[in-house]
């Protein structure tokens, strides 16, 4: 029988975490898996309306998980990059693959990254969107790189009082499927991009969704160092925008160059590519895995 589509799983870890995932089932014997990574402050629903849209899903299993610390995958404890890439790890081990392409958004793509570092063997090949490569952030990331000895303290500080019962009883959910959509439509009308850097940028609308010490452990995670992108050899798909509201796109686009066979398209976009141009987001990403040597 086939299972049913776009499936909403937990993975139990061995620390009682609870990781939530949906997974879309290949209609066929699977070409392989691909595995979605939301950004920072954000979650599974960043990539609704991909999977919806993707002509992938008749092919490969696709899979996105709330991260650790974000929406059905709620903790007041710890997060980071070492959490992220352990529970990545289990999830492709139970979907039954032995190795999967990671695709990443912002946060998320500094996450495969360091994923491939780390579990080579696992991974088949990356789509980075947007990466935050730290020696190419600019603006509010510089200042976040600046202030992580003291957001590290704020952090710690946050966890003691969550563990001591203090913290926000409820949260939010957060559908960016249907926020994009508003977005756009504001856009239009707009004329501008001010209301997509009114939303999408704003840390006060970040932390109404999601613990703040998990907030804080993003900003922590996505200007932290990664490893040497030299020692990373996994075929790499890599979307930048022109916009480049984080980063700096030419240093950017040289430190790609250190990925071996790594693919650059740059789309016109300030940042938040899987808002502004998701159709061309779609169909790059169709074309690379269309390219992907099989299994």
């Amino acid at each position: 029988m086939q299972p049913d589509i776009d499936a909403v799983q937990v993975l139990r870890r061995p620390d009682g975490v609870s990781i939530a995932c949906r997974k879309w089932s290949a209609t066929s014997r699977p070409a392989g898996l691909i595995v979605l990574l939301h950004g920072a402050a954000s979650n599974l629903t960043r990539w609704s309306q991909f999977v919806r849209e993707t002509t992938l899903k008749s092919a490969w299993d696709i899979v996105r998980p709330d991260l650790r610390g974000h929406a059905g995958s709620l903790v007041r404890g710890r997060t980071g990059m070492d959490l992220w890439c352990r529970d990545i790890a289990a999830i492709i081990d139970a979907q039954g693959h032995s190795r999967a392409v990671l695709a990443g958004h912002c946060l998320g793509a500094n996450i495969a990254l360091q994923f491939a570092h780390r579990y080579p063997q696992k991974t088949r090949g990356l789509i980075l969107i947007e990466p935050m490569l730290p020696a190419a952030q600019a603006g509010k990331l510089r200042a976040v790189r600046l202030m992580r000895p003291c957001l590290v303290a704020l952090a710690a500080g946050i966890r003691i009082l969550n563990r001591a019962g203090i913290y926000r009883r409820r949260l939010p959910a957060l559908d960016l499927e249907a926020l994009d959509r508003e977005t756009r439509l504001a856009m239009a009308s707009e004329r501008s991009t001010r209301s997509l850097t009114e939303r999408y940028a704003s840390p006060w609308q970040d932390l109404k969704f999601m613990p703040t010490a998990s907030f804080i452990g993003d900003l922590l995670a996505v200007s932290a160092p990664l490893p040497p992108l030299s020692a990373i050899h996994a075929p790499s798909l890599a979307l930048l925008s022109t916009g480049a509201a984080f980063s700096r796109l030419a240093r950017t686009r040289d430190l790609l160059a250190r990925l071996a066979g790594c693919r650059v398209i740059t789309l016109e976009a300030r940042h938040w590519i899987p808002t502004e141009a998701p159709d061309a987001m779609r169909e790059a990403i169709e074309r690379w895995c269309a390219d992907l040597a099989p299994e």
